[in-house]
């Protein structure tokens, strides 16, 4: 049989009692059912029989042969290995009393609570309180102490029995009556444990008693188990006594303790082997997402780059709405992806920590600082690529506005100049008289007179050209063709009037009389005409302004234009006054006249219909004014709601960063509070996000209004969306950091008190570093049973810091400490384990790691053994050892 003792010394006394008292279903006011009774007298009594006759002696009657205390209290010597209190030998009740109650101290003093089962019940030989008594010794030292995957007693034997029975047909462990009484759950043990003791195809589920007696008959003759049971009484009632089956079960369990040994070694690589899988999937998981992210980045940047201007207007908007749609569209998930890529690599490194596994080093490229840097050249290139679009976009404003300019200037010019040339070609002085000659010399006067005030527009058309060249407008070409040929016939026009003026001085002499009226009209009507034109061609002249102050700016210009215009007409009047004088003249002196002035082409019609045109123009350039100021008070308007929002958003967003920087040093409370008020935080902040999307709806209008600067606010929707995102990501990493803090309390065994005083040490030394007294210092004399000069501080630092960033987290701080107080699997004790499942040897095989582990967990295993090369290998030998080593790394720090 086997020995308990071992088990037992190790059992705490807290643990016992909460077992028992959860097990206590004994029925202390019922009696029992006569069949489960006979099954448990005869089970109990087989069980105590197994153990007393190691001191060479047995019971017959359990009710009666314990009644003394004797036989009882050499029994628990005999599984406990400790020594009792001296018996005493009396026959007198009183002694039998005593004795029973020096077994029943020591039951308790294991942590067994006993509930009304009294030394007087025992020594009246009170068969129900007896049979209670020895099923709570057998669940103390038989069953309690079994421990099968994290479960314990009942359920760890449950789940023994349905782990080495599950390959067996017609087996199905649910419980510990019904599923036993066909026998084949008893055969199915001995079989997996002793194959050449049964042979369990030939055994049928329609003969419970062969297969039952079949079953005993091996374990009392092969395993030195007795027999608890006849075939008979479990077959013979409709449910077996559960205690019993339980008591005969639990010497199955413990005769093949030297095979559980080995399911243990199974389970410790199982579960080794579980977290290297997971963490391998996990570093896949992060190249992946790296690569896409970084993919990503590198074909948007280029596109961003691009500085290829377009020639419309138009056509920029396009290129601005193509950028607006990658800023609410596309960008966001990748801001998000950024985020979880981040959150899954530290808790990919803590895994790894928390497995004493070494730290994950990414492919070359696609560390977080890389995708970290890649992400601030596209923010660079972004900022530098929405500049670039809004200055193009003033550029071709601008050019737009320059180019129609030019076009009137150059139509009203080309108008002036019509015919111009063959006027001053003709040859009509060679016939005129004298009279006509003078008219025509004093015409030509006043033609130079007109020219000379055209010269300011040629000059304004050459200045305008020359502006559209320098801003590179993209029909310069056409532009440049037509000013050449502008300026080509100014230079011919004036050479033309130098000629003609000197043809008619030289004819002037034959010439006597002018009229005077003629000659004044004329140049006092071609000033007037210049200005009228001049005034015209202002009133349609086309504007650009980009505020209030520019718009009543030529408001007041305008304003002062219309006061001269009294003072005009009052000219005008005078003009037509001397041609009404020359028709008085002419009329009274009975004069026909030729029906023009010889002196000019100028009519007083002509004046009249400029003057009309002109009164017509100035209600118009008022409407134009008043529309600009309106738009330009609207944009004000879209501005201060602008600013009113940033102002308040910009404050907040700093205000909730600096909150969070707090958080962080003082959270107070476990970590599970903490997790759950940070999510809250965290909602808090997300609840938030209508304020943000009021503020893009806001800049959107701003922007589609060609708004450039905004006088109410300091801040930006580029800095407030950034700002934004870097809020959301802090918030996200300290969420994950307690997470991660959780992990390792709960991988570690951290109490919360230590937790609490990590953070508080950690605080400290991070606010007062200096040499020698920073976390690094602290954590060689904190709970290190080594004195700092025996640390290597190179290896601390290596710990702490694996990335040699020159900052301790304090992540990396608690993994230190607990480290240093907390045992972890070590490549050691893996190949210890495989050494268990090979038999001692220094190699194992493949059908060996088939046979003790799970099918996909064995594969994995033959997949990355290397061959054995030692001289005591055999075909098919494989090296469990250095598999061991590497899944630890080159070294186990």
């Amino acid at each position: 049989m086997v020995d308990y003792h071992a088990a037992n010394n190790q059992h705490s006394a807290g643990g016992a009692q909460t077992y028992m008292e959860q097990e206590n279903d004994w029925d202390r006011d019922l009696l029992l059912d006569p069949a489960w009774e006979k099954q448990q007298r005869k089970t109990f009594t087989a069980w105590c029989n197994s153990h007393l006759r190691k001191a060479g002696t047995q019971i017959e009657n359990i009710e009666e042969d314990f009644r003394d205390g004797l036989k009882l209290m050499l029994l628990l010597e005999v599984i406990s290995g400790e020594r009792l209190p001296k018996p005493e030998r009396g026959k007198m009740r009183v002694h039998k009393i005593n004795n029973v109650n020096k077994a029943l101290d020591f039951i308790a003093s294991k942590g067994v609570k006993l509930v009304s089962i009294g030394a007087e019940e025992i020594v009246d030989g009170n068969a129900k309180m007896t049979l209670g008594m020895i099923w709570t010794i057998i669940l103390r030292f038989a069953i309690q102490d079994i421990s099968v995957e994290e479960t314990s007693a009942k359920e760890g034997l449950l789940l023994w029995c349905q782990r080495k029975t599950a390959p067996y047909k017609n087996v199905n462990v649910q419980n510990f009556h019904i599923s036993w009484k066909d026998g084949l759950a008893f055969n199915a043990l001995i079989h997996r444990h002793r194959p050449e003791l049964i042979d369990y195809d030939k055994l049928r589920k329609d003969d419970p008693v062969t297969n039952l007696n079949n079953a005993f008959e091996v374990a009392e003759k092969y395993l030195d188990i007795p027999k608890m049971l006849d075939a008979e009484d479990i077959v013979g009632t409709l449910r077996p006594d559960e205690k019993a089956i339980m008591t005969y079960v639990s010497c199955f369990y413990h005769a093949f303790s030297g095979a559980q040994k080995a399911e243990t070694a199974a389970n410790r690589i199982c579960k080794v082997l579980a977290v290297n899988q997971e963490n391998e999937h996990l570093m896949e998981d992060y190249e992946k997402l790296a690569s896409d992210l970084l993919e990503w980045i590198r074909r948007t940047i280029p596109w961003l780059e691009n500085r290829a201007p377009e020639k419309t207007m138009a056509e920029m908007q396009q290129k601005l709405e193509d950028f607006r749609d990658y800023r609410r569209v596309h960008k966001p998930p990748k801001v998000q992806e950024k985020c979880q890529l981040e959150i899954n690599f530290n808790t990919l490194q803590t895994k790894l920590r928390l497995s004493n596994r070494p730290a994950f080093m990414p492919s070359e490229g696609r560390m977080v600082s890389d995708i970290n840097g890649a992400w601030h050249a596209l923010e660079g290139a972004e900022k530098g690529y929405e500049e670039w679009l809004l200055n193009e976009i003033r550029r071709l404003e601008r050019l737009d506005h320059l180019a129609e300019k030019f076009r009137q200037k150059a139509a009203i010019h080309e108008s002036w100049t019509d015919g111009k040339e063959a006027m001053l070609t003709q040859k009509d002085y060679e016939t005129a008289s004298l009279s006509e000659v003078k008219a025509l010399l004093r015409k030509h006067e006043a033609f130079e007179s007109d020219l000379a005030a055209h010269q300011d527009r040629v000059e304004q058309i050459a200045a305008i050209a020359q502006e559209l060249n320098e801003l590179d407008y993209y029909d310069s070409p056409s532009v440049n063709a037509r000013c050449q040929n502008i300026c080509q016939q100014w230079d011919v026009l004036g050479s033309l009037t130098q000629s003609r003026k000197e043809s008619l001085e030289r004819t002037e002499k034959q010439l006597e009389s002018i009229d005077e009226l003629y000659l004044e009209y004329a140049k006092r009507a071609a000033p007037f005409n210049n200005w009228i034109e001049g005034a015209m061609e202002d009133l349609q002249d086309m504007f650009i302004v980009h505020n209030i102050e520019e718009i009543q700016g030529l408001i007041t210009a305008h304003e002062q234009f219309k006061s001269t215009l009294p003072e005009a007409n009052k000219e005008r009047k005078a003009i037509q006054d001397i041609q009404a004088e020359v028709q008085k003249i002419a009329q009274y002196n009975g004069i026909k006249l030729s029906g023009t002035n010889p002196y000019t082409t100028i009519t007083p019609e002509s004046i009249d219909s400029k003057w009309e045109q002109a009164q017509l123009l100035v209600p118009q350039r008022d409407q134009a004014l008043q529309e600009e100021l309106s738009k330009q008070q609207s944009n004000d308007h879209l501005r201060r709601k602008f600013a009113t929002q940033a102002n308040i958003v910009g404050p907040w967003i700093q205000t909730k960063m600096e909150e969070i920087g707090r958080i962080s040093i003082e959270m107070n409370g476990t970590l599970e509070d903490q997790l759950t008020n940070l999510r809250e935080y965290e909602q808090s902040i997300i609840d938030y996000k209508p304020n943000i999307d009021q503020l893009e709806g806001d800049h959107q209008l701003i922007q589609e209004a060609l708004i450039f600067d905004n006088k109410y606010t300091a801040y930006t929707m580029e800095h407030l969306r950034v700002g934004w995102e870097q809020l959301l990501t802090t918030i996200a990493r300290t969420i994950n950091e307690i997470e991660n803090q959780i992990l390792t309390r709960d991988a570690k065994g951290i109490s919360q008190e230590q937790l609490h005083e990590y953070r508080a040490s950690f605080n400290h030394f991070d606010k007062v570093r200096g040499p020698g007294s920073g976390a690094e210092a602290h954590i060689c004399h904190i709970r290190v049973p080594v004195s700092p000069s025996e640390v290597s501080f190179a290896r601390i630092m290596g710990i702490v810091d694996p990335n040699n960033s020159g900052a301790v987290t304090f992540q990396a701080f608690i993994d230190f400490m607990s480290r240093e107080t907390t045992d972890t699997d070590t490549a050691d004790q893996v190949i210890a384990s495989f050494k268990i499942l090979a038999g001692d040897k220094n190699f194992i095989t493949a059908e060996e790691l088939r046979r003790e582990l799970p099918p996909d967990q064995a594969e994995y295993c033959i997949a990355r053994m290397a061959p054995y090369t030692g001289p005591d290998g055999a075909p098919g030998a494989l090296d469990y050892m250095s598999f061991s080593t590497a899944l630890y790394g080159e070294s186990d720090l």
